[in-house]
C-alpha cells in the first residue's frame, strides 16, 4: 500500500495537529486527568489513522480488456438507468452511478484505453452524494473517452463532505485502463455514462473495485 500525493498536505497537517494537541494534553491533563489524557490519545490517533487510510493506494491485479469499461473508482452500485444525457452528448445513454464513502478507496481511474476528447470542470452545490440531482448541480468535472470507436462520459461529483475534484486529464491525451484519471477528498460519486447498447455486468447494491471490476462490456 502507498498514499497518493493529494494526501502528503492534508496528513502532514493531521500530524502536527496530532502532536499539538496531545503535547498540550499532556502538560494539562497528565497529572491530574490522565483519564482524558488517555480519551484524547486514542480519538485523535483513530482521527489519524483514519486520514492516512482515506489516501491509500492498495496494491491490485488490474483488469485490462479493449472491449470493457472497468470501474472507475470503488464503492457501491446506487444507480442503473436510462437517462438522456444533458452534457456533451445529445442522446440517450446507460448511467451507471458509484457512491463512494469516506472509506472507500478514492482514486479515480480510466475506465478504458483511448483518447480523451473532453474535460471540463464545473462549479455547483454540495448535495450529498446520493441525491437525484448531484449530478447535475453538484461541483464536478466531467471526461470523455473514445475507446476503439465508440464513446464514454465519467463524471466525478462532489458530495456534501467532498470538497475538492482533482482531475489530470486534458482534451487530446492519449491515455492507458486503469491509470489515475484524478482523486476526490472525502465521500463523493462517480457517474459513467453509457452507450445503449453497451451490456451492464453489475447491479444495484454491487459493490465494484476501481480498476478491477467490469461494469459492463462493448
Amino acid at each position: 500500500m502507498t498514499i497518493h500525493k493529494e494526501g502528503y498536505k492534508s496528513i502532514a497537517i493531521g500530524v502536527i495537529l496530532f502532536c499539538i494537541i496531545n503535547l498540550a494534553s499532556f502538560y494539562i491533563f497528565s497529572s491530574s486527568l490522565p483519564v482524558v489524557t488517555i480519551l484524547l490519545f486514542v480519538a485523535t490517533l483513530g482521527l489519524l489513522v483514519f486520514l492516512v487510510s482515506f489516501f491509500r493506494i492498495p496494491k491490485r491485479q488490474f483488469t485490462c480488456k479493449d472491449n470493457a469499461i472497468i470501474a472507475p473508482c470503488d464503492g457501491k452500485v446506487v444507480v442503473i438507468e436510462e437517462v438522456q444525457a444533458d452534457e456533451y452528448f445529445t442522446d440517450r445513454r446507460i448511467q451507471v452511478s458509484i457512491f463512494m464513502s469516506p472509506l472507500n478507496v478514492h482514486v479515480n481511474r480510466n475506465t478504458v484505453s483511448g483518447e480523451v476528447l473532453y474535460s471540463q470542470y464545473h462549479k455547483g452545490k454540495y448535495l450529498v452524494a446520493w441525491h437525484p440531482k448531484s449530478s447535475t448541480e453538484n461541483e464536478r468535472h466531467s471526461v470523455v473517452y473514445r475507446s476503439n470507436g465508440k464513446e464514454v462520459l465519467v463524471k466525478q461529483i462532489a458530495g456534501a463532505l467532498a470538497k475538492r475534484i482533482c482531475n489530470y486529464l486534458k482534451p487530446g491525451m492519449q491515455v492507458k485502463q486503469n491509470d489515475e484519471m484524478g482523486f476526490i477528498k472525502f465521500g463523493s460519486r462517480v457517474d459513467l455514462l453509457l452507450p445503449l447498447d453497451a451490456k451492464v455486468n453489475v447491479k444495484i447494491g454491487d459493490k465494484p473495485k476501481g480498476g478491477v471490476t467490469v461494469i459492463a462490456t462493448w
